[in-house]
């Protein structure tokens, strides 16, 4: 299988290739095989698409918002005319099913450039009247933004910084994981073919070292990055460094609380939505569930039943409900932690076993009988393995759902709306969920609190974090001066 693009970067509207820079491989995480070869980003390419992006963005500002829309919306036409090669694409740099990438990535991007699109030609200032006199306010882009992206969502996150910081004026250089480079590449042709200024997005690939570059650049003006709690460290400290703008989505160890009189199929759907999909490989999943000891017996037989019918295998076709793991590094680590549940005691009750000798498949993992002080309970595992732990009362369940340096997400079954306000307005986490789990539209702000996160992506919120407010103060009188 193949999939190997033009070249390993897309700077200024051109294919850029530099053989200088580090090698490294796309690679299919259900075969092992090597899907793409490419170079990481050599200085002078960094340069090149910082260059490029700064060159662009002053005319791109200054253009009627309206048409920085309209570009958007064809490339959101163009997205969902491709959708099926692009799912494709994705599944092959993922490992993620296609019967999950067909509907949750390029398509979810297309929502996104769609959405803010729209949204462009709404953004206004304020008047403010002070008597004789009057102020009133500007929104105005930042400049050059750059994006950095995690593994599991690849196109779905490019869309997601692209589309606002787009929409509103600016101009961005991304870099996707080097895990997963191939559809931000895809993505930045698509913007070019629907009529985008050459420069305005660039794409450059590499590890660490090139988004630190890309980070503590004078010609950056903001940072948004997806990625683990420890990089988002190193990355929000350099922003601060230079003092930049900084959005960061982080992981999490989100609660997913199901009281007693929760709907059971329901409850048992999201927790299983909440662990297994994309393999357990996304950041606001619910791997804390919290089940009322009432109904915990009930609720881990009918888990271990729908879990045992979960369809693993090749993700290319639509039938399977779940791939491999994006790596074999990470299926190790994974498989670590299903092995330091079991030393510590909790109860395994399905699952916990790697399929196979080829690809990076790891079974659906539940495990009961877990305690908070576990590790399984405590840190991010990123991968299909569920810690299932019993309650009895809202305080006690409230409590230990807050005690976690995360709040990214959480989540509430429960028929008693009133409860389910009540303690969602308890949880410390940025994007909460009442009798759902893991839907995150474009039209809601996503983002977490405490170690999580700062800034919000999506939604009217977005315009906070691509935008910046000019205060001018008219003056319609004498100046009245003490000298």
């Amino acid at each position: 299988m193949r999939a190997q693009p033009k070249a390993s970067h897309f700077i200024g509207g051109q294919w850029v290739e530099d053989p200088a820079g580090a090698g490294f491989d796309s690679i299919y995480p259900a075969t092992g095989e090597v899907v793409a070869r490419l170079h990481a980003a050599t200085p002078a390419v960094i340069d090149r698409a910082l260059a490029a992006a700064a060159e662009a963005q002053k005319d791109w500002a200054a253009r009627p918002p309206v048409e920085r829309g309209r570009i958007l919306r064809r490339a959101a036409d163009i997205l969902r005319a491709r959708n099926r090669d692009l799912s494709v694409l994705e599944t092959l740099d993922t490992g993620k099913p296609l019967q999950e990438t067909l509907v949750a990535d390029a398509a979810s991007g297309a929502d996104a450039l769609e959405y803010f699109a729209g949204f462009a030609a709404t953004v206004t200032g304020q008047t403010i009247p002070l008597g004789r006199d009057m102020a009133y306010t500007l929104r105005e882009a930042l400049g050059v933004c750059v994006g950095i992206g995690a593994w599991n969502y690849p196109m779905q996150i490019a869309c997601w910084k692209a589309a606002p910081a787009l929409a509103f004026g600016n101009a961005m250089v991304f870099k996707p994981s080097e895990m997963t480079p191939l559809s931000a590449l895809a993505l930045g042709e698509i913007l070019q073919e629907a009529g985008l200024p050459d420069g305005l997005f660039n794409v450059v690939q590499g590890m660490g070292d090139v988004g630190a570059a890309l980070v503590t650049d004078p010609r950056v003006a903001k940072v948004s990055l997806t990625g683990s709690v420890p990089t988002g460290r190193k990355v929000y400290a350099s922003a601060a460094e230079g003092i930049k703008a900084a959005t960061m989505e982080l992981g999490g160890k989100s609660p997913l609380i199901l009281f007693e009189d929760a709907d059971l199929d329901n409850a048992v759907g999201a927790a299983m939505l909440a662990n297994f999909y994309s393999a357990g490989q996304i950041c606001s999943n619910g791997t804390r569930v919290f089940v009322h000891r009432a109904v915990k017996d009930a609720f881990l037989e009918k888990l271990a039943s729908r879990a045992g019918r979960i369809v693993l295998g090749d993700p290319l076709d639509e039938g399977t409900q779940m791939g491999p793991l994006v790596s074999d590094g990470q299926m190790r680590k994974v498989l670590d932690y299903i092995a330091q549940g079991k030393a510590e005691g909790a109860r395994l009750v399905c699952g916990g076993a790697r399929v196979g000798e080829l690809g990076c498949f790891v079974q659906p993992t539940v495990f009961a009988d877990v305690r908070d002080d576990m590790v399984i309970a405590r840190e991010e595992i990123f991968g299909p393995v569920m810690a299932v732990l019993d309650f009895d009362d809202e305080d006690e369940v409230i409590a230990r759902a807050n005690a976690t340096e995360y709040g990214l997400a959480a989540g509430v079954f429960t028929r008693d709306i009133s409860r389910a306000h009540r303690v969602v307005g308890r949880l410390e986490a940025g994007t909460c969920w009442i009798n759902a789990y893991n839907l995150t539209p474009v039209e809601m702000p996503f983002g977490g609190v405490k170690a999580s996160g700062v800034g919000r992506e999506n939604g009217h919120a977005a315009l906070e974090h691509y935008t910046r407010i000019k205060s001018v103060y008219l003056g319609l009188g004498d100046v009245d001066a003490p000298y």
